[in-house]
């Protein structure tokens, strides 16, 4: 999917950039030229001056984005009034529309805090019976809760959920689950991949679970009650979990990819921009199974009062009435668990993570911030309570957005410190080209590779696994190998031309399915040796376009991406696949002798005598 996936799973894409740093002098090495540090004493006030427009407009044809961002700059001094700059660059739709403050993004995982501010919430809600704490147990709150492991099953508080510390990993390509509580009952059969409490693990589905909280001890729906208890009391109007409303409004951006790129001509190319369809569509139907861990949608001008009210802890800008406990804000900006134990940069720090919150130094200031990656949109909200400021970047660019946003925030940030100006973009832009260059390599297929165990034709069928979903894996190519295939199967053959073209090699044995997660449609199963298969993930978007060719597409292949077979004494076949779950940095692979052992999602396939 290109750096689809990039948004949606693998590594640390909704926190960021995932980015390594590479050997860069030191900017605050002496002998280079620097400013000494002074915040900015001009009448105006002004961070968002016609210099640091410029910047950013530089920093939009630097990584030649055909979106743009919202960008939202707030600072209060000691006993004056909040300076508020709100300005929109670039373009928000393919028809030319530019950004403007009022311009609506996704703001991806920018939600957690939302929603782990609604359980804190909760807990201080002294009229609710019985009462909740934060080390309150899941487990004796929601019914649906357990974990594969019994311990973690047991033993996870509130606390352990919102700092990702339960031993689960992201497990983001679950099919979804049309409700809350399904997808709650589906974790027990997710394989964790380290011990309860062992390691910091990304989990978007623990944000799920904390969604449940408001409707479960309140009886009001999740989205109600963030809207109900912080969006309206702050008077942020514009923000939503309802995209329809986003859409209805006028003001929502299009989600922004690139078709066609030729990163071997050009590592920035433009290609064609495209449009996506709204990565998670909610029509106005409250308890969406994504809403808590990342379906909020915000402009620059509310993120504005949102930065406020996180430096006022709280308080509402305002008239400074309380709309969140200030021991709720700082409980959640508070670390729990180590997230980045090396600093990326020299100017960095190593990062702890609180609940929907990471702490860490910038330049020798305390930072709290939040990234937040979902198709098509990328956001970071940071703010440095010591000195009363914060900035908040949304963008609309799905191939680089990531580094488009770190990239302004590092520039204003500089600016409001008033230090020299590090050349973020340019360390970025590096890393893109080193990641490009020297990246991993997919090692090449034989060209007498061993056949599977079995004939290729007795691999295909039902593939069911209860976390994930159901697989129907169909033989497509080579045509010599395809033996009258299912009703479905022929449909999914006959729809490849059009969906899912020039993707798939015909001379190489390959397995197809559907696949509907988030920011993906298909997968694709190609034979390398013996009894393993090289996956890659398809995403087939429509156009939308009569004009047009019906579908662009996007894929995701990685030598990472795994599928082995196995057969029972019956020959039986099941499919552990490898790649998928989303660990994270230091975290390995499972091990062991068998392929079950091994696999980190675990698919058994369902005979006929099984589905009737």
């Amino acid at each position: 999917m290109l750096l689809l996936l990039k948004s949606l799973v693998f590594l640390t894409a909704v926190l960021g950039t995932d980015v390594v740093a590479n050997p860069i002098s030191d900017p605050l090495d002496q002998s280079q030229p620097q400013r000494p540090f002074q915040l900015s004493e001009s009448s105006s006030d002004a961070i968002l001056t016609d210099n640091v427009d410029a910047a950013i407009d530089s920093i939009l044809q630097n990584f030649k984005t055909p979106g743009g961002v919202g960008v939202a700059v707030v600072r209060k001094k000691p006993d004056s009034e909040w300076n508020v700059e709100t300005k929109g660059y670039g373009l928000a739709k393919l028809d030319g529309t530019k950004i403007t403050e009022e311009t609506l993004f996704g703001i991806g995982s920018n939600s957690k805090l939302f929603d782990i501010l609604a359980t804190g919430l909760l807990i201080s809600n002294k009229s609710l019976s019985p009462g909740i704490s934060w080390k309150t147990k899941i487990a004796s709150i929601i019914p649906e809760w357990e974990l594969m492991d019994p311990i973690a099953s047991a033993e996870t508080t509130i606390v352990d959920a919102m700092s990702h510390r339960t031993g689960l990993p992201r497990h983001d390509l679950i099919m979804p689950a049309e409700t809350v509580s399904e997808e709650i009952r589906r974790l027990r059969y997710l394989k964790p991949s380290t011990g309860f409490r062992e390691h910091w693990q990304y989990n978007n589905h623990m944000y799920t679970v904390l969604s449940y909280l408001p409707p479960v001890l309140t009886g009001i729906p999740f989205e109600t009650y963030v809207t109900d208890f912080i969006l309206r009391p702050l008077g942020m109007n514009s923000t939503t979990y309802y995209s329809k409303a986003a859409a209805e409004s006028g003001h929502l951006a299009d989600g922004i990819g690139r078709d066609g790129v030729n990163q071997t001509k050009d590592i920035f190319d433009m290609g064609r921009a495209r449009a996506y369809p709204f990565w998670a569509p909610n029509e106005g139907k409250p308890g969406h199974v994504v809403s808590g861990a990342g379906g909020l949608i915000s402009s620059a001008k509310d993120m504005a009062v949102w930065l406020q009210a996180l430096l006022n802890e709280g308080q509402h800008p305002s008239d400074n009435l309380t709309v969140i406990p200030a021991d709720v804000i700082r409980q959640v900006a508070s670390g729990i668990t180590v997230a980045g134990p090396v600093a990326r940069f020299p100017e960095l720090s190593p990062t702890v993570y609180g609940g929907g919150q990471m702490r860490g130094t910038y330049r020798g200031f305390e930072f709290i911030e939040h990234g937040g990656s979902v198709l098509g949109f990328k956001s970071q909200v940071t703010r440095i309570p010591s000195l009363n400021f914060g900035v908040s970047v949304l963008s609309n660019d799905e191939h680089f957005g990531s580094e488009i946003v770190e990239t302004v925030k590092f520039r204003i940030i500089d600016e409001f410190l008033n230090l020299e100006a590090i050349d973020w973009s340019e360390r970025y832009q590096s890393i893109i080209a080193d990641r490009v260059k020297n990246g991993p390599k997919p090692t090449p297929r034989s060209q007498q590779p061993a056949p599977p165990s079995v004939p290729f034709s007795d691999l295909a069928g039902t593939y069911t696994d209860p976390g994930y979903g159901s697989l129907d894996l169909c033989l497509i190519s080579p045509k010599s190998l395809v033996d009258s295939p299912s009703e479905s199967c022929s449909q999914l053959i006959g729809e490849i031309p059009i969906q899912i073209p020039s993707t798939l090699d015909p001379e190489v044995p390959t397995l197809l399915a559907r696949w509907p997660a988030f920011g993906m449609t298909h997968v694709s199963l190609a034979h390398f040796e013996r009894n393993v298969f090289n996956v890659t993930a398809i995403f087939s978007i429509p156009t939308a376009n009569a004009s047009d060719k019906p579908y662009w597409v996007q894929t995701q292949s990685d030598p990472s991406l795994v599928a082995e077979f196995a057969l029972d004494d019956s020959e039986k076949a099941s499919v552990g696949l490898r790649g998928f779950w989303g660990a994270g940095e230091g975290v390995e692979s499972p091990e062991g002798d068998s392929v079950k052992d091994r696999a980190e999602v675990w698919f058994e396939k369902i005979e006929a005598e099984d589905q009737s």
